[in-house]
């Protein structure tokens, strides 16, 4: 299961050659909800968090973003204001992008504005298949599919047990005993703040089930 589209490499690369990137430290808020969007941001380096935040302080994670990724675009071009937080989670350096600057590209390269159709109508997927996932589907479920979202094309995921539990709706005991299904099926390897995808085609089949 492939949830990623097949973004040419390097792609969004045009909006960051113009305009020099900004470093953050880990723990950086780089926007917050209900905010206007007056931009959006292409990640350079490290990798940034986007999460919810309930009235109560209840937080739910909604995507791990890493080098190569555009984020915040959907209220910036809905001219809304944002339904996410986004913060640093290690090191970054990011690009604030405008209208100016998306103008100025969209001219240049006319394809860049069909890629971003294509990168918006994802972002509405991977927001529907949340919807799904915590209505309908099992813990299991939500684990492997979160994990096959997640992984690149080395089957390597960063992340915690606590950001998996946040992204799928489960407690933190409740993800650590399904990855360790996981492991003792020999379908994943778990290391520090990684996880390894060793069978993925059972992930897969898990959650066509």
């Amino acid at each position: 299961m492939n949830h990623e589209l097949d973004f040419p490499a390097g792609i969004w690369e045009p909006f960051a050659k113009s305009r020099p990137p900004v470093r953050c430290s880990p723990g950086y808020l780089i926007y917050l909800q209900n905010t206007q969007a007056t931009c959006f941001y292409y990640l350079k380096s490290g990798k940034v968090k986007s999460f919810i935040q309930s009235e109560d302080g209840g937080e739910r994670v909604l995507n791990l973003y890493t080098a190569g990724s555009l984020f915040g675009e959907a209220s910036f071009f809905d001219e809304l204001p944002r339904v996410s937080s986004a913060v640093a989670v290690v090191p970054c350096e990011i690009v604030p992008i405008d209208r100016e600057l998306v103008s100025q590209e969209f001219a240049k390269k006319p394809e860049l504005a069909l890629a971003m159709v294509k990168y918006l109508a994802r972002t509405v997927r991977l927001l529907s298949g949340q919807v799904d996932q915590m209505a309908f589907r099992p813990a299991r479920w939500r684990v492997a599919n979160y994990l096959l979202t997640l992984a690149g094309r080395d089957g390597m995921v960063s992340c915690t047990q606590e950001d998996i539990a946040a992204a799928v709706s489960a407690s933190r005991v409740t993800v650590s005993r399904v990855l360790n299904e996981f492991a003792r099926s020999g379908w994943v390897e778990l290391g520090y703040r990684t996880i390894s995808l060793m069978a993925p085609e059972r992930l897969d089949e898990l959650c066509k089930l």
